[in-house]
């Protein structure tokens, strides 16, 4: 288990981070759609969460030099990005309460670790480790598969939330101009679990996904699959129970998946073998186990049947992607930009390809984005450090960002902005030249 390193940045810590490194410019392109000041950026909101823990809303910026100008000035712990609306933001106060409506944000989804604490046995509450990153990494493939295959989503960016999380922004023109109704239509489409009977044990049992699957499930049931033995099976090992160790954890996650199981004497008996076990028994061979039980019970083809589909449902709940729906669904909703700087760890939220490593540590080669070894502000400034000492003299017109580890980083986000501000221009030329 790995527990986050406590490190609170402090008020000249976050001011030299935004005077130096932050890439104001890429955010605001990529908010903006656009070199030039749109709607898009000067009626979007923006949001500072102060270090006495006051909240200001509805500040809003005409470009870019303002936005960096006034984040410096204000220096917050962190800024959160919300919609654009109908009319300025911050002249709200001089206006009708209904003039202020929400008409288009980034379609967002929230995937957070806690989420995954009943099941993860190798962490809890804001400790992550690379055992329990995977399920960030599969519920990644998930959710990117159906948003560009069954969606047509192009432009969508993951940004690790600086703890125990990611965010996966979607900035196509047709997911920003959503309302509520179609984007909780689109969660919901993915969040075949139901986040309501996450919460309820009693009910797990009840999952009962539709057969034959549909084809976004099955899809994600071949993903799953796949993963299962390993992280699952052997990293979490939730079902492992030993003669020499307080087993009620294990049991309780043994009595869980027993409520899978649709035959009921098949359940009693596997109950019975695992409680009278007198040796060490894994999570692997209890999964053997009920195949194994199964032969000698079950005795008509549509037990088998219905075995087989529960264990398909067993793979889906354990490691299918656990959303905030209201994250999603909500216009109105604010969510901590990128490249802000985490102020109970001091990592940098930076963007990430889950399944490729972009980072310039040898260690993530085969490992794609590691969080453990993300950007931290205090490795930043020590970098900066030492690049200056190792460089002294030099009149260098590198960018800040370029001589620390978060190069990279900041390189693949403005790739993923610039490769969004050619479509969105192109666009523009095409809905001109129809314009007679």
């Amino acid at each position: 288990m790995t527990t986050d390193t406590k490190y609170t940045p402090s008020e000249a810590d976050m001011k030299f981070y935004y005077e130096r490194f932050l890439p104001f410019r890429y955010i605001f392109q990529w908010l903006n759609h656009s070199p030039k000041p749109t709607k898009d950026f000067t009626m979007r909101e923006f949001a500072y969460e102060h270090r006495s823990g006051a909240y200001q809303r509805y500040n809003s910026f005409g470009g870019p030099e303002e936005f960096k100008e006034s984040v410096c000035q204000t220096n917050p712990t962190r800024f959160e990005i919300g919609a654009v609306y109908s009319v300025n933001p911050r002249e709200r106060k001089s206006l009708p309460k209904q003039a202020l409506k929400p008409l288009s944000k980034e379609l967002v989804f929230d995937i957070d670790l806690t989420d995954y604490d009943d099941i993860r046995t190798c962490c809890s509450g804001t400790d992550i480790c690379e055992k329990c990153w995977k399920f960030i990494k599969v519920a990644s493939m998930i959710i990117e598969k159906a948003l560009r295959e069954d969606f047509g989503f192009e432009h969508l960016i993951w940004v690790f939330s600086g703890r125990r999380g990611a965010h996966c922004w979607v900035s196509d023109a047709k997911a920003r101009q959503l309302d509520e109704i179609s984007r909780k239509s689109i969660v919901e489409y993915l969040d075949i679990l139901n986040s309501k009977l996450l919460g309820n044990k009693s009910q797990r049992k009840l999952l009962n996904l539709r057969k034959p699957f549909h084809p976004h499930i099955q899809r994600s049931f071949n993903i799953l699959k796949d993963e299962f033995v390993d992280i699952i099976l052997n990293d979490q090992n939730p079902w492992h129970t030993s003669i020499d160790q307080d087993n009620r954890k294990s049991w309780e996650q043994i009595e869980e998946l027993l409520l899978f199981i649709p035959d009921k004497e098949l359940a009693s008996q596997l109950r019975t073998h695992w409680n009278d076990q007198t040796f060490e028994s894994n999570s692997r061979s209890k999964w053997e186990d009920i195949n194994k039980f199964a032969s000698k019970i079950l005795k008509s083809q549509l037990q088998v049947n219905q075995l087989n589909d529960a264990k398909k449902e067993i793979i889906i709940y354990y490691l299918y992607p656990r959303l905030d729906v209201e994250v999603s669904r909500q216009l109105i909703h604010l969510l901590k930009s990128p490249f802000c700087i985490h102020p109970g760890t001091g990592n940098v939220c930076v963007p990430f390809n889950p399944q490729q490593n972009i980072s310039m540590d040898p260690q993530d080669d085969d490992y794609g984005f590691n969080p453990m070894h993300a950007p931290n502000l205090k490795v930043i400034q020590q970098e900066f450090e030492d690049w200056h000492k190792q460089n002294k003299g030099t009149d260098s017109k590198i960018p800040d960002f370029e001589k620390t580890s978060l190069k990279p980083y900041i390189e693949y986000f403005g790739k993923f902005v610039n490769d969004l501000v050619k479509e969105e221009l192109k666009k523009r030329q095409r809905d001109d030249t129809l314009d007679f």
